[in-house]
Formats: C-alpha cells, structure tokens, sequence
C-alpha cells in the first residue's frame, strides 16, 4: 500500500526503531528525503519558497496533517526556507511512522506556494 494512503499507529515506545536495511527501504518511498544518522536516525528534507509568507502557509498544511495522524516534526522556518526532520521520539529511531508523515507532507500541493 502506498505510504500516503496508510495512517500513522499509536507509538508509546517498546518497539524497535527500525533497522538499516528498513530505512534504506523506506528511504526509496519518498522522495527528496535524506536519511540522517548521526545521534538519533531521522528523515530530513529542506523546501524553498518564494517568501516568507508562502513557507508558512506549507507549514501550517504540514501542521495539520501532522496533527490529524498524531505524529509530529520539527519544524524549522529559515525565512523562505523551511526544514522538516521526523523521528519517532519514543523509540528514539524511524518508525514507518515517520515515513507515513513524509509521504503525505509530500503530497501538499506545491505549486500553489512557489
């Protein structure tokens, strides 16, 4: 099933984070998205705009969909710029989660805020 059509699951921790092998599966699923490895393992991507107010009507979208699946990034705002990173906290790790969040953050329509 497509990641975007999924729905991100409860996580209160017990479970493993991903392996290496899963993330690099996962990895392929989204695309523009970096895996990042160093301390915690998380999934990273950076979005360009053409001003200010234009980034943070994409955050706010990606808000609410964070919201509704319960699952929520860091969000950094660099004026025109904005980088997302997802990890799951209670496991310290990737969940498929996180892949589940960036595949619908994806799926914010773009073109209207370029």
């Amino acid at each position: 099933m497509q990641l975007s059509k999924k729905k991100c699951l409860p996580c209160e921790g017990g479970i493993p984070p991903l392996n290496e092998a899963e993330e690099k599966q996962y990895i392929t699923e989204v695309l523009g998205w970096k895996l990042k490895t160093e301390t915690v393992h998380r999934i990273e991507k950076e979005y360009k705009f053409k001003n200010f107010v234009k980034a943070i009507e994409f955050v706010n979208s990606a808000a609410e969909i964070a919201e509704s699946e319960g699952h929520h990034p860091h969000i950094n705002i660099l004026y025109n710029r904005v980088i997302i990173e997802i990890y799951t906290h209670a496991v310290l790790g990737l969940t498929e989660n996180d892949f589940i969040l960036a595949a619908k953050i994806d799926e914010i329509k773009l073109t209207d805020l370029l």
